[in-house]
């Protein structure tokens, strides 16, 4: 019997989940075999080669099963927020907001930032280390074209940063479809090798390793800080849940990544067991020389720009996460597909990662250089996600603290093991990405704090409505025709900018609207609560719209919600209101010297609230607000 139309279009749709997961989620795990295997090959310790090789290749592979099957898929996967992944997800589930006058949160919220800004690091050396791999092909084809391979590197990274402001639905359509190809080549090219040298796949008994590491623990350090590179990507299972589900990620992994990803890895194995002499990268040595290995390379170069991409993306969406959340200052956020909320473009965040990681690569030269900078970020963020983890099974699943324990400290054994082993790359370039988390955990925690102290200066000491209605009725105010908009950063708060306009004008728009936007803890609001409108009395209505932190607002689509609510408002006609704040340091505040300044800094050159809101500048009047940190 042939199958029905309804579960023909069923399977097609998760078939082009899976083909899709493979693009976004695989891209960075689905490269490393340009770099992995050829570290963990240069770290062997000193031991019989055969014994060494098969050690080192069974470490790798119960690295994939431990870290991506079992940890990330089978438990951490399985915390989500509302169907989104990520650590502001890990987060939002095990953190109780405190609203938007609370302070940073505490060291557990400075943990989880830590975190979050370890993953630019990751955003700025994926690229890098994935194109620097690819290209380096060129100097197993011809050793002559070694020199050209940084330049060529940054050209292509040049060109992949420069398309970024057309949006990712074009060259989108194409990870799927490049991956595919990726793993099915990677995979085949491994077979072929595995068959003529079948005994490397005693590799996947466990006790080649671990004899490995229990036999020589010192010299295994440096080979376990190698076999991190082979889960690097692991992240973007969780963080990219939202965008394809658990299930189509899952069968992603089983069905083409981990498979494609063993046979290569053996298949350079075996390469490596058959050839004693030094190979400079045992992945291009897999295809015959000639045509065949200048198809790879280039085949890899398309698939590291699937990586790239994938991370640069993910960095765009982690920032407008932390923007919402209200741990970043406002950035402009372009809309690339209005067919998909998640395809967004962040001009300032695309330059940044363009110049940093195009430095990157003039300053290290070599994928080889490069790895060493990888694992320490890779490792860390590991670890952060473990220590949250915990929190969810026990502040949102009730687990029992000796299950919690269990697994949690068996993951944070492991996370830690890895860390350890990358920090003798410390000075070699693991510096990198702590410090690049440093530079961002500093501009979070400093936004997050001088808005909490802007906030209570600002509303600290609030008119009640009942005082405002008392205001508005008064004989002393005139209530002229039209309608005027306040934005306040309380629910319940009056905006300092309508008792300025009172006072000095003497009047009031016969409609006013104190209009907050709330980022809720969720990933998305649905638009029909997004709308929470209130009638106060005297024309006064207060308005709270809700986002999720994966929705940017749109003040005009709350204001068309409002109109149809019964509010007399016109949105096209209406004025909206803002505090343009002016900030002076040498005040009181619970912050150091350096952090106002700083504060100072990112508020001067923040993206302005009217525009962030998405309102047309001719309905806009500013009042400014000294205010003293």
């Amino acid at each position: 019997m042939s199958a029905s139309p309804k579960s023909s279009a069923r399977f097609g749709a998760q078939a082009a989940l899976c083909i899709g997961a493979l693009g976004v989620v695989f891209g960075d795990i689905g490269t490393s075999p340009l770099y992995a295997l050829r570290e963990c090959l240069a770290n062997l310790p000193a031991v019989e080669r055969n014994a060494g090789i098969l050690g080192a290749l069974s470490l790798v592979v119960w690295a994939l099963i431990f870290q991506v099957s079992f940890k990330y898929l089978a438990f951490i996967m399985r915390a989500d927020n509302r169907g989104e992944g990520g650590i502001f997800a890990l987060f939002a589930l095990s953190h109780t907001d405190r609203g938007p006058g609370s302070r940073t949160g505490g060291p557990f919220t400075l943990l989880i930032l830590f975190g979050a800004a370890l993953l630019y690091g990751d955003g700025v050396i994926t690229p890098a280390v994935s194109v620097l791999g690819a290209v380096e092909g060129l100097k197993t084809f011809d050793p002559a074209l070694a020199r050209y391979v940084p330049a060529i590197s940054c050209a292509v990274l040049a060109a992949l940063f420069w398309v970024q402001h057309k949006g990712t639905q074009t060259i989108g359509k194409m990870f799927g479809p490049v991956m595919v190809v990726w793993f099915a080549t990677i995979a085949a090219l491994g077979i072929w090798h595995i068959a003529q040298y079948p005994i490397v796949l005693s590799a996947l008994n466990p006790m080649h390793g671990l004899r490995l590491i229990v036999q020589n623990p010192g010299s295994a350090v440096a080979l376990l800080g190698s076999v991190t590179l082979v889960i690097t990507g692991a992240e973007a299972l969780y963080a990219d849940m939202g965008h394809f589900g658990r299930k189509a990620i899952s069968r992603a992994w089983y069905l083409g990544a981990f498979p494609g990803l063993v046979l290569c890895y053996f298949g350079q194995g075996a390469y490596a067991l058959t050839h004693n002499e030094v190979v400079a990268n045992p992945f291009f040595a897999l295809a015959p020389a000639g045509v065949p290995q200048l198809a790879l390379i280039a085949l890899s170069t398309l698939a590291a720009i699937v990586a790239s991409q994938a991370l640069i993306s993910g960095v765009f969406s982690l920032t407008r996460s932390a923007i919402q959340l209200g741990y970043f200052p406002r950035l402009e956020v372009r809309h690339t597909n209005a067919d998909q909320a998640g395809q967004i473009y962040l001009p300032l965040v695309n330059r940044a990662l363009a110049i940093t990681t195009i430095a990157v690569v003039l300053l290290f030269e070599s994928s080889e250089k490069l790895a060493a900078a990888y694992g320490v970020a890779v490792t860390a963020t590991m670890a952060v996600t473990t220590v949250a983890f915990y929190r969810v099974t026990r502040m949102r699943w009730k687990w029992p603290r000796w299950k919690s324990v269990s697994l949690c400290g068996l993951f944070l054994a492991v996370d830690l093991a890895f860390f350890a082993s990358n920090l003798h790359k410390f000075m070699e370039g693991g510096w990198l990405p702590l410090a690049i988390a440093v530079v961002v955990l500093a501009i979070m925690h400093t936004w997050k704090l001088g808005r909490s102290e802007i906030y209570q200066r600002v509303y600290g000491n609030n008119v009640t409505e009942s005082e405002l209605t008392a205001i508005a009725r008064s004989k002393h105010v005139t209530r002229v025709g039209g309608a005027a908009v306040f934005m306040v950063g309380s629910s319940t708060g009056t905006p300092i900018a309508l008792l300025h306009h009172v006072k000095s004008n003497r009047s009031l728009h016969k409609t006013v609207v104190l209009l907050s936007v709330i980022t809720d803890e969720v990933p998305t609001v649905p638009e029909s609560d997004q709308l929470v409108l209130t009638e106060i009395g005297e024309g006064l209505w207060r308005a709270v719209g809700r986002y999720g932190y994966m929705q940017s607002p749109d003040a005009g689509v709350l204001m068309a919600q409002m109109q149809e609510r019964g509010v007399p408002i016109h949105p096209d006609r209406a004025t909206y209101f803002f505090n343009r704040e002016m900030i002076i340091t040498g005040g009181n505040a619970r912050m150091w010297e350096w952090q106002k300044s700083l504060y100072s800094f990112l508020s001067r050159n923040a993206r302005p609230a009217k525009d962030y809101f998405q309102i047309p500048p001719s309905q806009i009047i500013e009042i400014g607000l000294p205010l003293q940190l």
